[in-house]
């Protein structure tokens, strides 16, 4: 059994997260602002605050002998909107500006960030993407979570707390699809599309692999996982496949079959604060992620047939 806190426990990810943990047997400690409907018991413990407040987030670790910090406030498609702003990077950096040490002073064993694949931005070449990669996002989203890293790497630089950067990629449950959708969807022109016969791909995240590769780094909190890992399905998924997976369960109909474009562009004017916009001439890049390395501490057997039928 591990005392596992976690931020952003009631978003997306942390509400499925949080139940796993306890199903597993893990005492957690739950950190949000947003209402929780599971009653305190001897595993579940919730306090209601935001995550810049640094005195109570203080207190949890100093009085819970935390063993690992799951550090996902501020993230996305857990409970952040798509549109991100100075608001939210200022936000996010007056909370990295404590926690880290925090975790230091209370003797962390673990602390796993929640980052983003927007880190890398569009490669050369057409290898999977790995972690030594060079940053290359031009968002504000990819800014704030490699801020984050940073400020993390150098706060645990001399110390015994093992910092992990999970750089997700864009994820998907069974009820979950915007991610998907996004790259088949021409927001312009309020139709799906796909080049030629849809079999250029894209790596996204099944929720579930996310959450299986947490629990392998909380089940044995004294292996030194340190380091940044790449977290994303091990099969890519097509254009073909998200159309067929949309005409089943959200009817997008009939879409519209273009001719590949010449030239890969990418307009990061839009894509500059609106967290999941896809240019469609951006389509044919590199989306594809190598996480081999992470492989080393879950399978990563989920995919979107069988996330599809989860249940």
């Amino acid at each position: 059994m591990a005392n596992v806190m976690v931020t952003g426990a009631m978003g997306r990810i942390g509400r499925e997260l949080t139940d796993r943990l306890i199903e597993k047997g893990h005492n957690v400690f739950a950190v949000d602002t947003m209402f929780s409907s599971r009653a305190d018991d001897e595993l579940f413990h919730y306090t209601n605050c935001e995550i810049t407040d640094e005195e109570t987030i203080t207190k949890i670790m100093n009085e819970n002998a935390i063993d690992t910090v799951i550090h996902i406030a501020y993230t996305v498609d857990n409970d952040l909107g798509e549109t991100i702003g100075d608001a939210e990077f200022k936000a996010s950096k007056q909370s990295d500006k404590f926690i880290y040490s925090a975790a230091h002073a209370a003797r962390v064993k673990n602390f796993i960030l929640t980052s983003t694949t927007q880190i890398y931005g569009i490669q050369k070449g057409r290898d999977p993407i790995r972690e030594t990669a060079s940053e290359k996002g031009t968002s504000i989203y990819a800014e704030m979570k490699l801020n984050s890293e940073k400020m993390m790497l150098k706060a645990f630089k001399k110390s015994s707390t093992v910092p992990v950067i999970a750089r997700l990629a864009p994820i998907y449950t069974p009820e979950f699809t915007d991610n998907l959708l996004e790259h088949v969807i021409d927001r312009k022109n309020n139709c799906s599309y796909v080049y030629g016969e849809g079999n250029y791909s894209f790596s996204f995240c099944s929720l579930y692999n996310y959450i299986e590769f947490i629990i392998g780094i909380v089940n044995i909190p004294k292996c030194r996982y340190e380091g940044i890992y790449n977290i994303c399905d091990k099969d890519k998924v097509t254009a073909k496949e998200i159309l067929h997976f949309g005409e089943e369960s959200l009817r997008l109909g009939t879409p519209d079959v273009r001719t590949p474009p010449r030239l890969v562009s990418y307009n990061k004017a839009k894509g500059r604060n609106d967290y999941r916009y896809f240019d469609p001439d951006a389509a044919l890049a590199n989306w594809s992620y190598d996480n081999t390395k992470a492989q080393r501490i879950s399978t990563f057997r989920w995919n979107l047939s069988n996330t599809a039928v989860h249940a």
